[in-house]
């Protein structure tokens, strides 16, 4: 009896022990009840504050629209704009592979600071090759911008020429001292003392050429200068329309004629050019009606928003006057 009276009974519902540092306890709470405890612990520990959860952050790519860890995000230094760094490459390696542009601009076209990318930034992102090919890209470019420099017009020299700064109206002479050959310091045809630059005839020299002596244009020649800024220009194959990447100027590979205000290529369908640009007859035919549907459509839209703009222009102007005699009359005193 003593046995019995000593011995502990469980409760009802069935006990457990558990250790908690060293400590022995008897759990006092029933199945039923220790699984509603633990159902709250489970619900408090879904529904918890946010600020509770550590996750990382994602942050929306401007380009490809996708959201990404900070770790595969690139900031620009100068403008703080982020974009992730496959797109950011992608964008890099483009403009240098295409030589677009030496300066590369923030690829947000919204960017309020138009922040540029520095040299350490285009460095780390793309292949050393790439990276050469940016630096010559960006000497050409200030070799171009610098009035005291400029490039020996032989193709097979390609050195850079001090100049003294002057006009177009006066031009001077200059020697290459790699290759010794006298050109213009204005149009960089040969030295022509006591003629005017625009009568002497645009050249250029073919490739492989060593000497000093200047050809005159061949259509077949696939280096030519742009008859606006004189720079040369190379055409593996392709359109016959080409544009100068330095002024933008359109003209014609064979002829050399503008073709600025030519929208519809018309100059390809008669003269010495005749079926030389390079395209099917289909494919102009659908140049040609995709840019009169341009036209045609903003014609279009013209039209049928002129009754609303004849109906607003009243509003307009009186709201305008409302203004100006609002800013004109003197404040109470």
């Amino acid at each position: 009896m003593q046995a019995a009276a000593g011995r502990r009974r469980r409760p009802f519902w069935g006990g457990s022990r558990r250790r908690h540092g060293g400590d022995s306890s008897i759990s006092s709470f029933p199945p039923r009840l220790q699984r509603q405890t633990d159902c709250s612990a489970m619900t408090t520990a879904r529904y918890r504050p946010t600020w509770d959860l550590v996750l990382d952050p994602l942050v929306s790519c401007k380009l490809c629209l996708g959201e990404y860890p900070v770790e595969q995000m690139t900031t620009i230094a100068q403008c703080q704009c982020i974009f992730c760094t496959l797109c950011l490459k992608q964008y890099v390696e483009l403009l240098i592979k295409e030589g677009l542009e030496t300066a590369i601009s923030c690829p947000d076209a919204s960017c309020p600071k138009r922040g540029h990318l520095q040299e350490n930034e285009i460095e780390c992102m793309v292949a050393s090759e790439i990276m050469q090919r940016y630096k010559k890209l960006q000497f050409e470019r200030e070799v171009l911008l610098d009035p005291c420099r400029t490039w020996c017009p032989s193709s097979a020299c390609q050195a850079v020429c001090q100049v003294q700064e002057s006009g177009p109206q006066n031009p001077q002479l200059v020697q290459c001292k790699a290759c010794d050959i006298e050109f213009c310091s204005s149009c960089k045809s040969n030295w022509h003392p006591g003629q005017g630059c625009q009568e002497n005839m645009p050249i250029t020299l073919l490739p492989g050429e060593t000497s000093s002596m200047y050809k005159m244009e061949d259509d077949d020649a696939p280096i030519k200068r742009c008859p606006k800024c004189k720079v040369y220009i190379e055409r593996d194959e392709g359109c016959a329309q080409m544009m100068c990447k330095n002024c933008k100027h359109a003209f014609c590979w064979y002829c050399l004629e503008s073709l600025d205000d030519d929208f519809l290529l018309i100059h390809y369908d008669k003269g010495p050019c005749r079926n030389k640009l390079g395209h099917s007859r289909a494919s102009v035919i659908w140049h040609r009606t995709q840019v009169v549907g341009i036209f045609a459509g903003f014609g279009l839209l013209l039209l049928v928003a002129s009754p609303f703009l004849l109906l607003a222009t009243p509003f307009v102007l009186c709201c305008k006057c409302k203004c100006n005699k609002g800013d004109d009359d003197p404040l109470p005193t």
